[in-house]
Formats: structure tokens, C-alpha cells, sequence
């Protein structure tokens, strides 16, 4: 249990009914997500406007190998959200303090390894992808710009987890707003009135990333909760980096892997060329508004379950999950379905191109979302029973199910079937295929692991 200082209102993750608490706990979390999506829509939009479909393309095929990147390490944040959490529950503030000091100091350490390794291996990394000649040289110069923005995004991450692990969703909403228009502001600023082309829009984010992350660092500086962070109380405690390692390395594989899937999938659809790439680019992005959106209810079923582990209320976990599940599922359908409907306006937002090129671009991006748009819940319901065993500090079990679900099944995909039937409807279909089986993996996991943790009490009660 919380007490905001700013809504003077409690927060109990622990006490039901939690369909309200939920929602208000989403409502400024999708918002953040949303927002924080703006970053890399704004580039492809401003860059797809006023430099063309090459331009384009350069900056969309970089975005999977951004994110197997960074996903490794970014996945370290779950473990000290997940790891806040418990110690709220278990009203241990003591523990919350260690948990932060230690986070901070290592997402800026691991932030930095990643931009020094990413930018001198940029150009490698992307002729493994198979990225054309036509765009090698300008994606290469917009992955180094925004590797250098890494240690700042992995900082606001890092923090952003801890502070929603106290119910506080809030302020993050405000950073990523202010930090949003800075970066759209920029965009503009950079490519319509001085001419820049992928530079500018990579500046930009990096610019608005640093905001970002100094922003929540003052908040949690001047905050008066057991989340408060002290610099000369920084330091790395070899008991605390071991549990923030144990559940956050296995989500930062897991991240990582289905980056690499996502990668291989890049590449395949690298191979249709440059107008595919583009439609491709832009479909994925307009997908990624969704996906934020039900990201953000893997973080309440993350941040609920987490709440009630160190509580030791183990039978609101079944209640939380199934009411996330549903929340995601609404939020999946709903937006999706309004994208696909006015998907021509959206798509369009991409490319500036006329005549028969416009047409072709929007061609490819249509033929994504066909095959993914409508089916996008399915994805969100995987994230949140992701969420509930991440929660419970079952991170290895879920790292392996996604590994094999997902990750492990979108390759076989790619090396037997796709190389039968060699067409971008068949690289698409494998996500669906993939989320499906995923799921079914969870359940029966979550089953067996929520009646070995209700087991007891049952137990005790009838004794």
C-alpha cells in the first residue's frame, strides 16, 4: 500500500475490487506508451514526408536490430519493477531503497556498454540484415545517433519500472509528454527548416530520451516516498544485482530473442525490396500504437501480481489476470479495428510519394496489416499471462516458453515454410500462428504454478 503525496489518495494492489484499479492504473500507463511511440513515428512520418520512401525504409529496417540491441539489457528493468513490487507488498521500504540505488547505477553502466558495442558494429549488424546498398549508408548513420541515446532511454526505463511498481503512473505520463513534443518539435525543426534527412530525426530522439531521463531522476530525487534516490547512496549490491539479474536477464533474452526473430523476419522481407520495405515500415509502426497500448496492461498484471506475491495473496492472482486478460482484449480489438478502418488515412501519413509509387507503398503496408492488424489481441492476451508468471518470479519459465512459442517457432517458420512458399503473406501469417501456441504454453504453466502457491492455504483452512 502507497500513499501518493500528489493525489493524496491510497493505492492497494492487495485488496479487490480491481477492475477499477486497473483501469486507473492503465489510463495514464497506455497514454505513456502512446506518447512514447510518437518517438519513432515521428521520425518515419517527418522523414517519409519531406525525404522520401528511401529515407524511409532506411529508418524503418532499423528498428528490429534496435531492439535486439537493447532488449537484453532493457529487460533488466522488469527485474527491479518486479523486484520493488514484491518488497511494497511486503511493506519491506528498506529493500525498495536497495533495489533503486543499485538499478540506477547499473542501467547508466549497462547503457553505455550497449552504445559503445552498437555504434562500432552498426554497419556489421545491418549487412547481416540484409539491408540494400540504397539505404546501408543512411541507416548506418541513424542507428550510431540513436545508440547514443541508449544509456538515457535505459536510465528512464530503468526508473519508470520502479516508480509504476508503486502505482504511480502518473508522472511518467507527464515526462513522456514533455519529452514527446520536444521530439516532434525537433523533428520538424531539423528536416522541414535546416534540411537534415535521417540525422535530424535521430538528434531529436536522443535529445527528447535525455529529457526524459532527467526528468524522472529529479522527480525521484525530490519524491518523500521509500523510492527516493540519493547519489552518494549509489552503489552495487552483489545479493541485490543477483535478484534484479535472476528475473531480469531471463525477460532481456526473451526480449532479445524475439528481437532476433523479428530481425530474421526483417530480413526476409528486406529481400522483396525497397517499396515493400517502406510499406512494411510503415504498417509495422501504425501496429506498434496498438502494441504499446496492450503492453501497458503486461505492466498492470505485472505490478498487480507482483503486489500481491510479496503480500502473500495469492488468490487475487487468478482474479487479476483474468481481468487483465479481458482489459487487453478490449484494447486490442478496439484499436485495431479503428486503424484498419482508416487505415488508407494512416498509411498515407507515411508516404509522400504519387501517383503509381504511392499506390505500391500503400499496397505493402495494406497487405501487413491484413494479416496482423485484426489478429493483434491475441499478442496482447500472450503479454499479460507473460506479465502474471513475471510477477509470481517466474521469469526463467516464461524466457523459455516465448523462446520456444514464439522465438524458436518464427524461425523454423522461416527456414521451412517460407522457403516453400517465398511470399510476404506467409511471413506474416507466422505471428498469429506464434502467439497462438504461445498462449496455450502459458496456461498450462500458470495453471500448475497457481495451485502449488494456493495449495497451502486450502490446506490450512480446512485444517
Amino acid at each position: 500500500m502507497v500513499r501518493s503525496k500528489d493525489t493524496q489518495k491510497e493505492i492497494n494492489m492487495t485488496e479487490g475490487p480491481f477492475l477499477k484499479k486497473i483501469i486507473l492504473f492503465l489510463i495514464p500507463l497506455v497514454l505513456t506508451g502512446l506518447l512514447q511511440t510518437l518517438y519513432n513515428a515521428a521520425d518515419l512520418v517527418v522523414v517519409g514526408r519531406f525525404r522520401g520512401e528511401l529515407a524511409l525504409a532506411a529508418v524503418g529496417c532499423t528498428g528490429a536490430l534496435t531492439n535486439l540491441i537493447v532488449g537484453l539489457f532493457m529487460g533488466l528493468s522488469v527485474g527491479a519493477g518486479v523486484l520493488v513490487a514484491h518488497a511494497i507488498g511486503a511493506n519491506d521500504h528498506e529493500r525498495v531503497e536497495k533495489v533503486v540505488h543499485n538499478s540506477v547505477l547499473l542501467s547508466v553502466v549497462l547503457g553505455v556498454i550497449v552504445a559503445v558495442v552498437g555504434f562500432i558494429f552498426a554497419p556489421q549488424l545491418l549487412v547481416l540484415m540484409d539491408t540494400p546498398d540504397t539505404v546501408l549508408a543512411s541507416a548506418t548513420l541513424y542507428l550510431r545517433i540513436i545508440l547514443c541515446g541508449v544509456p538515457a532511454s535505459m536510465l528512464y526505463n530503468y526508473c519508470a519500472s520502479m516508480v509504476r511498481s508503486m502505482g504511480d503512473t502518473k508522472h511518467p505520463l507527464i515526462f513522456l509528454t514533455i519529452s514527446g513534443v520536444v521530439n516532434v518539435v525537433l523533428n520538424f525543426f531539423f528536416v522541414a527548416a535546416f534540411g537534415m534527412g535521417v540525422e535530424g530525426v535521430a538528434i531529436a530522439t536522443i535529445v527528447s530520451q535525455y529529457l526524459s531521463a532527467i526528468m524522472i531522476l529529479v522527480f525521484m530525487m525530490r519524491s518523500d516516498t521509500c523510492i527516493r534516490f540519493t547519489p552518494k547512496k549509489l552503489g552495487l549490491d552483489a545479493k541485490i544485482v543477483k535478484k534484479i539479474l535472476y528475473i531480469g536477464i531471463p525477460s532481456g533474452i526473451q526480449g532479445c530473442l524475439f528481437s532476433f526473430s523479428n530481425v530474421l523476419i526483417q530480413s526476409s522481407i528486406n529481400s522483396f525490396g525497397d517499396i515493400v520495405m517502406a510499406g512494411n515500415a510503415a504498417g509495422s509502426n501504425i501496429e506498434g500504437f496498438v502494441y504499446i497500448a496492450m503492453n501497458s496492461v503486461y505492466h498492470a498484471a505485472l505490478t498487480f501480481v507482483g503486489q500481491n506475491m510479496g503480500a502473500k495473496k495469492y488468490h487475487n492472482i487468478k482474479k487479476i489476470t483474468l481481468l487483465c486478460a479481458i482489459c487487453v482484449t478490449v484494447i486490442g480489438l478496439v484499436m485495431a479495428g479503428f486503424f484498419f478502418l482508416f487505415r488508407e488515412f494512416f498509411v498515407g501519413l507515411y508516404v509522400s510519394a504519387e501517383g503509381a509509387l504511392r499506390e505500391a507503398v500503400m499496397d505493402a503496408a495494406f497487405r501487413r496489416m491484413n494479416f496482423i492488424m485484426l489478429l493483434y489481441f491475441l499478442c496482447g492476451i500472450m503479454e499479460v499471462l507473460c506479465g502474471t508468471m513475471r510477477g509470481m518470479g517466474k521469469s526463467i519459465t516464461a524466457m523459455v516458453i516465448s523462446l520456444l512459442g514464439a522465438c524458436a517457432f518464427r524461425i523454423l517458420w522461416l527456414e521451412t515454410v517460407f522457403k516453400i512458399f517465398p511470399q510476404i503473406e506467409c511471413v506474416y501469417i507466422s505471428y498469429a500462428i506464434s502467439w497462438i501456441l504461445t498462449i496455450i504454453a502459458y496456461i498450462v504453466c500458470l495453471i500448475v504454478y497457481y495451485r502449488r502457491l494456493v495449495r497451502p492455504t486450502t490446506e490450512a483452512r480446512t485444517i
